[in-house]
């Protein structure tokens, strides 16, 4: 059984800012191989939950392989049924062999749209 992965692209490298990303590299996970499918434009659907879910869904993809990435956009690729795995880095090539080799885990990693890394505490 196959799966479509995509991963948010920058030149060779993942992306670590999903919701920024100009493009998303797909593969065929097959077993334990990657293979690299298409390169797809998100140009004008940055930061657009819907647009880039529905842009997924059309492509066959079932999951997203990621650095960092907002709740807001979880919520909306989980919404219609897309995983999510965060927390990845690297070569988008090396992200996906990974991936293929069930060597990527989810850290369960978001951003906050601030970027102020606050942690709602004190040090006393």
């Amino acid at each position: 059984m196959s799966k479509k992965i995509a991963i948010p692209t920058n030149g060779e490298d993942l992306d670590p800012h999903f919701g920024r990303a100009a493009s998303f590299t797909v593969f065929e996970i097959e077993g334990t191989e990657a293979r690299f499918v298409e390169l797809l434009s998100s140009t004008g659907l940055q930061h657009q939950h819907e647009g880039l879910a529905n842009m997924f869904k059309s492509k066959g993809v079932e999951a997203l392989v990621c650095g960092g990435i907002g709740g807001g956009m979880i919520n909306g690729l989980n919404a219609v049924g897309l995983e999510v795995v965060s927390g990845a880095s690297g070569k988008v090539v090396d992200v996906a062999n990974r991936y293929a080799l069930g060597k990527v885990v989810s850290t369960g990693s978001v951003c906050a749209h601030d970027h102020d890394h606050e942690h709602g505490h004190s040090h006393h």
